[in-house]
This record gives structure tokens, sequence and C-alpha cells, in this order.
């Protein structure tokens, strides 16, 4: 076990061999890790780890073995039964096993698929939540989920399905309709089909969007655009995966919440961006 991040005094759980830990590493920040993540970090055996998982993260668990198992769109990677049957066969072993995700485990991470894998095998589980890339990610760009002027619904959707394709079963329509403000995750690749979706469901060009990579790393970096220009922009701008994709009017805060800017001495562009025309804790 490392103890060289000692971790406040109380009944931490044991992670037993025979175990396997699923957690989330969250968004990239290591300093957004839980405390039960650190505590899996320390007594790990072997860590599967993938692909957005930031490295500095392992260096915390010297004492471990790392197995990579990164899946990312349009590369060679692991099948996903290889991956879970691999973390039955490491439990079988009498290894401690820590199963670490970026963002969090159930929030489009396949946690659910690899934990049932897990309890069908008669393996023991313990799942520790981690900050997911469409919150944490968002709130590092300066740009809130919710807002009270702004919306009373988030919707976090998927920009592609098991074939790699945009999922069929969204009813873009209804949520459209539904939800102010729609979070995608891994939509990159299908923006054009996203985007016009949404425009013919009825949402305006000018709806702003926002579009985070590699949020809460010293890389991220933050395009605001809007739906009609979003697919020339992302285009024009180079971006790459992995990213949240934010639409709504909550993307206009970040005018206001850039906080970054703010910490490097910028002023803000828009302390009124949603024109109430009073101060915020006026209700």
């Amino acid at each position: 076990m490392d103890d060289s991040f000692p971790l406040p005094s109380g009944d931490w759980p044991e992670l037993k061999p025979g175990w396997v830990w699923l957690c989330g590493a969250g968004p990239g920040d290591p300093g957004l890790l839980t405390l039960h993540a650190l505590n899996a970090l320390r007594q790990a055996d072997v860590i599967v780890y993938d692909a957005l998982v930031e490295p500095a993260i392992l260096d915390w668990a010297p004492q471990a073995e790392t197995i990579y198992a990164g899946k990312r769109g349009g590369k060679p990677s692991a099948k996903q039964r290889d991956i879970s049957l691999r973390l039955v066969d490491l439990a079988r072993a009498g290894r401690r096993v820590l199963r670490l995700k970026g963002g969090d485990p159930f929030v489009f991470g396949r946690g659910g698929e690899e934990a049932q894998t897990l309890v069908q095998h008669d393996v023991p589980i313990r799942i520790i939540p981690g900050i997911s890339a469409g919150i944490g990610g968002l709130a590092y760009a300066g740009i809130p989920v919710t807002h009270r002027d702004v919306n009373q619904s988030v919707t976090f959707v998927t920009g592609h399905d098991q074939s790699g394709e945009t999922p069929s079963s969204l009813d873009w329509q209804a949520i459209s309709k539904g939800s102010q403000v729609i979070v995608i995750y891994m939509g990159m690749k299908h923006i054009a089909q996203i985007a016009g979706a949404l425009l013919a469901a009825g949402r305006p060009a000018s709806e702003p969007v926002a579009v985070v990579t590699t949020a809460t790393t010293p890389g991220q970096h933050v395009l605001e655009t809007t739906l009609a220009t979003c697919e020339a922009d992302i285009a024009a701008a180079a971006l790459e995966p992995p990213a949240i994709i934010c639409v709504g009017r909550s993307v206009l805060m970040r005018q206001v919440l850039d906080w970054q800017a703010l910490a490097r001495g910028e002023a803000p562009r828009n302390t009124d961006p949603l024109g109430r025309g009073r101060p915020a804790d006026i209700a």
C-alpha cells in the first residue's frame, strides 16, 4: 500500500483480494479525484485504466501494475467483452483490481456493462462515482450546466452508439422541445447530423454552443459558436476529441464566469450576459 498521500482519519473501505472496484477518475485534472478514488489507488495491485485517465493519476499508485484498456473512436481498441472478462480473470487470480475510468463509470462509460459481467461471474464489486466531464468539464470552462434564469432541465446524450453512428433511438424532436440545455458526449464526429437534427426540431440557428476539448487539463480549449455555424467553426479551429458539447443559453454565462481568464487578470466580457438588467443577487 502506498502512503504518499495520507487520507484523513476515518473508516476507509478495504480493497480486498478478488474484488474489483470500478472508479471514476474525473474529467482530467487529478485534483478532481474523490478521496475514495485515492484510497483505491493506494491499495490496488493492478489498475485497468481507460484512454481518458490522466497519466499523472497512475503515478499515485507506484505499487500497482497498470494495464491499458482504452477505447477511442476510430482507433484500434480492445473489445469490451475482452476488457470485462480480463477483470474477471484478474479478480479470480486474487488481485486487488481497480478499474479506473474517465469521468464517472456510469455516465456513458460502459461501467454498467462491466459491473454486470463481474456480478454474473460472482466477483464482488464496489462502485466509486467520479465527476463527469459533462458537469466538471463545463464548470472549468465557466459554463454552469444549470442556471435559474436559463434552464430547469438538462439532457445528457451520447453522440454515437455501439455502431459508432449517431444513436437512432434518440428522439431529437422531444429532446429539443423538452430540455433547455443539452450536453453531448462524444459528438464531434457527428456534429453535422446532430446540429441538423436540432435545427430541424426547431432550435434557433443562433442558439449558443460551446465545445470544450480536453476539459480540465492544461490543454483545454473552448470554442464558443452557434448551432448554425458549429460544424464549420469546429473544422476551422481544427478541434479534436475528446470533447464535450453544450447547447443552450447557459453557454452565454461563460462571458462572466470564465474564471480561468479572470485568474489571468482578464476582465469579464459581459457581467450580464443574459440581459437580466439587474444584479445577480436580486431574484
